[in-house]
């Protein structure tokens, strides 16, 4: 057993399949919990573009925090439970990504020796296909075709797409748009540019440029790690296109992955562990990819194999802000819906979200252009296509607008209720969770 800031830690990997790495860590954990006196059982998981190091390092963030609420007495109720700690490591490599086109560029010159090319050559190793490899090193040779054929930004389409098998494609994030249009289609859609609205300040909004280069790759701060890798400078044109669709295609793919690992990895195990211990209180927490992961845990495949919760902590989570509604479109349900439907969630959920989270906020303008929405500022609560660490759970009845407060604050948090915790004033990026005011949120929520 491990300790983290005085609280019983407990490292749980799995693989792409979602298969238990090492059966002896689990066998620890049900030891452990077992053994009696544990009464709290948080579960936390990091996001994409997160090696080991990284995420255990996440997780020391978060619990050091928690340490030193709870010494200061800022915590009072949580003094009464004992905790243990499941932290799930997931298969998220890194994407370095480069900076593509300097300056907007709409050709692809100085591209096929670049960074487009280094992109592709960076993705080795992520793609479930079989034969994901060899694929993308054949797309470099289509690389200086795509200016003048259509038949090749066809192919690229075709290529690409054929290196997610998706299990899950759901209309409110554009998955099912992005895997049944025609490939030429799908280009054409991804050469337009998109513009992203940040906070600058309290009540301002201003429009980025994704054109600019947002730094949203691995070589940012610490505090800016878990992103969505992939997802950063955009510009007009072929080159964007090309890119445009390595960014879809690896989101899609973590998406796929982070809802196998949480429906198959680690619903059993969780069904499992409170099976055998009734009273064990159950707490879900996922930062950026990870808020899906746990997600996809809690609603598992039908309604008989889901867990219960006692809380539900999405920290700056990417997924579609519809994915825990009702009737989003009149008609759908969110693809996690019973998790609020069918009683999965018992105590209260709490979702950080703020227009500062670039990574989120990137992603879903992406998926309005392939819905054919051009207008500037797309991904934000009144698009169709937008990320909940964006702008939180929206059409969801349970769903209550808040903010984020100082440590002291009184939340007065309800069981089966979802609190929308605008985040701007203390979340300034997509890694920015680990601070006072986001774990004492989660925290009160837990107790």
């Amino acid at each position: 057993m491990e300790n983290l800031s005085n609280f019983a830690f407990f490292p749980v990997e799995f693989d792409k399949a979602a298969k238990a790495v090492k059966q002896q860590q689990i066998d620890e954990l049900n030891s452990y919990i077992g053994a009696g006196g544990v009464t709290d059982l948080i579960v936390i998981s990091h996001g994409w573009n997160n090696d080991i190091a990284d995420a255990h390092a996440l997780y020391e963030r978060f619990f050091a925090t928690a340490r030193q609420l709870l010494d200061e007495g800022k915590l009072p109720a949580a003094v009464r439970r004992k905790f243990a700690v499941l932290g799930v490591f997931w298969p998220s490599k890194k994407f370095a990504e480069q900076e593509l086109i300097p300056g907007g560029a709409a050709g692809l010159a100085g591209v096929d020796s670049g960074a487009l090319r280094e992109s592709l050559r960076e993705l080795h190793g992520v793609f479930d296909a079989v034969d994901a490899d060899q694929t993308l090193t054949e797309l470099e040779q289509l690389l200086p075709r795509l200016e003048d054929s259509d038949q090749a930004c066809a192919e690229f389409v075709t290529r690409m797409r054929g290196l997610v098998n998706p299990t899950q494609v759901d209309a409110a994030d554009g998955s099912c748009l992005f895997f049944s249009l025609a490939p030429k289609e799908v280009f054409e859609k991804l050469r337009n540019p998109v513009s992203f609205t940040e906070i600058s300040a309290p009540g301002e909004t201003g429009a980025l440029s994704l054109g600019m280069a947002l730094e949203l790759s691995d070589s940012s701060s610490l505090s800016d790690g878990g992103g969505a890798a992939g997802i950063g400078d955009f510009c007009s044109g072929i080159g964007s296109a090309a890119n445009n669709l390595l960014n879809l295609t690896t989101y899609y793919q973590m998406k796929e992955r982070a809802g196998l690992v949480g429906r198959v990895g680690l619903n059993p195990l969780l069904r499992d562990l409170q099976a055998a211990n009734p009273a064990l209180r159950l707490h879900l927490a996922g930062h950026s990819f990870g808020g899906r992961l746990v997600t996809a845990a809690l609603a598992g495949d039908n309604e008989a194999g889901m867990p219960r919760a006692s809380s539900l902590a999405l920290l700056q989570a990417a997924y579609s802000h519809y994915g825990l509604a009702q009737k989003w479109d009149g008609q759908q349900d969110g693809l996690f819906r019973r998790v609020l439907s069918a009683g999965g969630l018992v105590g209260p959920g709490v979702i950080t979200h703020t227009a500062n989270d670039k990574a989120v906020g990137l992603a879903y303008p992406l998926a309005s252009l392939l819905g054919g929405q051009l207008a500037a500022g797309l991904g934000d609560e009144q698009d169709k296509y937008g990320g909940i660490g964006r702008n939180g759970a929206q059409k969801t009845p349970e769903a209550v607008k808040a903010s984020l407060l100082e440590v002291g604050s009184n939340y007065n948090f309800t069981a089966g209720k979802l609190y929308n915790l605008r985040a701007d004033q203390f979340v300034k990026s997509h890694g920015d969770v680990t601070g006072p005011q986001v774990v004492y949120a989660v925290f009160q929520a837990i107790s």
